[in-house]
């Protein structure tokens, strides 16, 4: 159809004198009548960067107050866990300093940091920096608070050992299940005598009674690791490695993992390493061969409507990546974590 005068005519009385905002469709003037009712949206590098530019709520670690909140988004910038290199204690601040993810997600039709009750809390207010036993208690406690304020919680880390305690905090009153995008299953055992490493965090949970093994799908699982896996297969957990993933497509992990986890409350983890080293450089232990971003995404969005009680970005170490796209990729899939949370029957439950 030849683009007529009579049509940029219409164009130009509809949109020519528009101060910007203004929307016809229904669906985005409904994101734009959200994201505007605070004036124009300031420019993204400006102003004191939060995570998904989420509200900053001041939170006194002595009584924590999440009330009022869907969700409390909180940094972990700990990384005592690690059995190869360190540095993802600065993951959280990275994440925070990302300046453009959202707040619209296309996919899922939603604006999540204006569709919920959202803000970021601040970091775990820990007490030192050297005891990793009592890092965990301390991050056990943090989310405890929020759980028992009905408030969803999702964490940036930090290693991965972390989700051992939030697993303990979410799943106190009953296991939940699990969807877990790694390049690793963190079913190990101790290392070098620690038995709380970033390899083992699944394993804990499920000792713990707080993980129900029967309800966790691990994504993307490649490596020299696989004989370490001895626990995750006995237990009864679902992996899929990497290679399969590619060749069932996004659509098929998708089902299976919705058939593993069912509608019963289930926690999300995604390590960056779940990522091939080519899109996210900056983590402890890169494996060649992973998923791509748009794989994830695709996976992530596909989850829409799952009972998400919980979710966590780990893993991101920063100083091993210039380019900064680890921690552009990390904060994309919390937005997408974010994002599930809206269409989430826990949410509807406590509203």
């Amino acid at each position: 159809m030849a683009f007529t005068e009579e049509k940029l005519a219409r164009l130009r009385a509809r949109y020519a004198d528009d101060p910007g905002g203004r929307m016809y469709d229904p669906v985005y003037a409904k994101v734009a009548a959200k994201v505007f009712s605070r004036g124009a949206r300031p420019a993204p590098f400006v102003g004191v960067p939060t995570f998904l530019t989420a509200p900053f709520r001041q939170v006194d670690p002595t009584a924590p107050d999440f009330s009022g909140l869907d969700v409390a988004i909180t940094g972990v910038p700990m990384d005592l866990g690690v059995g190869n290199r360190s540095g993802a204690r600065f993951g959280p601040r990275a994440i925070r300093t990302i300046e453009r993810v959202g707040p619209y997600n296309h996919v899922l039709k939603c604006a999540p940091i204006y569709d919920l009750a959202v803000a970021d809390v601040g970091d775990v207010p820990f007490s030192g920096r050297y005891g990793l036993h009592q890092s965990h208690a301390e991050i056990e406690a943090w989310i405890s608070a929020m759980v028992a304020q009905g408030v969803i919680p999702l964490s940036v880390g930090g290693d991965h050992s972390m989700t051992h305690p939030i697993l303990k905090a979410v799943g106190r009153a009953r296991p939940v299940g699990l969807v877990h995008i790694d390049a690793h299953s963190d079913t190990g055992g101790p290392f070098d005598g620690e038995r709380f490493n970033h390899g083992a965090p699944f394993r804990n949970a499920v000792l713990d009674g707080v993980l129900d093994p029967e309800r966790v799908i691990q994504i993307g699982l490649r490596g020299a690791s696989g004989y370490l896996y001895e626990f995750a297969e006995e237990s009864g957990m679902t992996m899929l490695n990497a290679e399969e993933v590619a060749e069932i497509g996004p659509r098929a992990v998708v089902e299976r993992a919705r058939d593993v986890i069912g509608d019963g409350p289930t926690y999300v983890s995604f390590d960056i390493d779940s990522l091939d080293p080519a899109f996210a450089p900056g983590t402890g232990t890169p494996e060649i061969g992973g998923l791509t971003t748009r794989e994830v995404q695709a996976i992530l969005r596909g989850l829409n409507g799952i009972n998400i009680v919980g979710g966590d970005v780990v893993e991101v170490a920063p100083q091993y990546d210039a380019t900064t796209n680890t921690a552009h990729a990390g904060a994309q899939m919390l937005f997408e974590i974010l994002s599930l949370v809206v269409a989430s029957p826990a949410v509807r439950k406590a509203r």
